[in-house]
């Protein structure tokens, strides 16, 4: 049964204020062969119990549900404790809206103080905002705040960030600069060129664009090239895909980034189609930084009788009476998912977050290890540093990655990411990643059936 919250007489009132007989007259601007006629080719509606069987049913064909997983690529299956969920659902949380009010949402604003906190330590950068939509976006907005920090046009961005990356960042500059994004290949370690980034350095160039830990799983010293960019007035930005990698690695603020960007989704819920994501983002302590930050910063400050207290202390928004100066037209503070992470962050604490990712550092070693005893199978990038991802090649005598992945996902896996789909030259290459909840009969089974869909 449908919900319709309005009356025929009200119908009918509206209709005659606005001029109109019946509805059909409001769609009569579409042109006759451009309108549908008849009913749609879809089954009857069916009541609510039987549509919830029905819905179940469906659900039960999903294989996906079912299958083990080595995906990542940017969207990683870490474990979410149930308490995270639990505490998102009390009702002074469950909304993302803006706490303008500051005398009557100290605890959200508290909660922001925190996450940009816990933000600021695990990039190694001062200054953190209350977050974005999701790490492509904070990496277009780091670019965008580069440039006008700069007052440069010029940006390069290395093939190591993810490709969905710097496709945003492509499509968010796209409608004032043209052709101002310059890509440089990944080395023969899968990471970022270094020299071949340095090389392309000059006075033109607003910043340099790097993964942290690559999309192809690697890991790159940023020490050499983050001087040489500085040398040239040149802000280096590091996107940083996966957070774990910096519980065993240095973080990108401590190797000379100015801004880094990235994603939240590891720590605050589960991989899923489409979102939701949340996106960190830290920079320098400079007041130049400082006014160019997108989105919103909280603030601690004391109340009138010396007590603590939380405020919104910057919030350039377009909506906002410094319009035409805004930083960012980012309308929300993602507050849920930004509290998800806050959640997750204290409930490991440093000792588990670095627990966490030992494991994760661990089974992927194991894995690839494993994985390459294999005949035919082999690392695609020698000699780079891995965390909790990694590239195999398939020799072309046992059929394409996506053949193979086909022929796994048949025995119940899925077993990893078909690189091909953004660069046609890695059609032999498949990505796999491991969290810690992968077991050993995990990943021994996938080694088994590997080594039958290579048979």
């Amino acid at each position: 049964m449908r919900y319709l919250p309005h009356t025929q007489a009200e119908i009918q009132s509206m209709l005659a204020v606005a001029g109109f007989s019946d509805l059909d007259e409001l769609f009569k601007t579409i042109p006759k062969e451009a309108r549908f006629e008849g009913d749609l080719q879809i089954p009857p509606a069916l009541g609510e119990a039987s549509l919830m069987r029905h819905m179940s049913e469906l659900a039960q064909t999903n294989r996906a549900a079912n299958m083990l997983s080595f995906l990542g690529c940017g969207a990683y299956a870490h474990h979410i404790p149930p308490a995270v969920d639990q505490l998102l659902l009390r009702s002074e949380f469950y909304t993302a809206y803006t706490p303008y009010q500051p005398e009557v949402a100290q605890g959200t604003l508290q909660a922001i103080f925190e996450f940009q906190t816990l933000v600021s330590e695990l990039y190694g950068l001062p200054l953190a905002n209350a977050s974005l939509y999701d790490g492509a976006s904070a990496t277009a907005e780091a670019v965008l705040m580069a440039r006008r920090l700069t007052k440069r046009e010029r940006v390069l961005m290395s093939a190591c960030v993810h490709p969905h990356y710097s496709q945003t960042t492509q499509a968010y500059l796209q409608g004032s600069s043209a052709n101002c994004i310059q890509a440089v290949a990944v080395d023969a370690q899968g990471g970022a060129d270094i020299a071949g980034l340095i090389t392309q350095l000059s006075d033109q160039v607003a910043c340099v664009v790097v993964g942290y830990p690559s999309y192809l799983g690697t890991l790159a010293d940023l020490r050499t090239l983050a001087d040489a960019c500085h040398q040239h007035g040149v802000l280096l930005v590091a996107a940083v895909i996966e957070p774990y990698a910096l519980a065993v690695a240095e973080s990108p603020g401590a190797l000379g980034a100015d801004i880094v960007a990235g994603e939240g989704q590891p720590l605050a819920c589960p991989p899923q189609f489409g979102g939701p994501g949340v996106g960190l983002f830290a920079c320098r302590d400079d007041r130049k930084f400082l006014q160019q930050l997108p989105g919103r910063v909280c603030g601690e400050t004391v109340d009138q009788d010396g007590k603590r207290g939380y405020v919104l202390t910057l919030s350039t928004r377009e909506q906002h009476i410094r319009r035409e100066r805004a930083t960012s037209n980012i309308c929300t503070n993602q507050g849920l998912l930004a509290l998800a992470f806050t959640i997750r962050m204290c409930l490991l604490g440093k000792s588990g977050f670095v627990e966490v990712a030992k494991q994760c550092l661990a089974k992927a070693h194991y894995l690839r290890s494993n994985l390459c005893g294999i005949a035919g199978v082999s690392a695609a990038f020698n000699g780079g540093a891995i965390f909790n991802e990694f590239a195999l090649q398939i020799d072309p005598a046992h059929g394409s990655a996506a053949r193979v992945l086909e022929r796994l996902a048949q025995a119940g896996i899925l077993g990893g990411v078909d690189l091909g789909r953004f660069d046609a030259t890695h059609s032999d290459k498949i990505l796999v990643a491991v969290t810690e909840a992968h077991t050993r009969a995990d990943m021994d089974a996938y080694t088994l059936h590997m080594k039958k869909a290579l048979g």
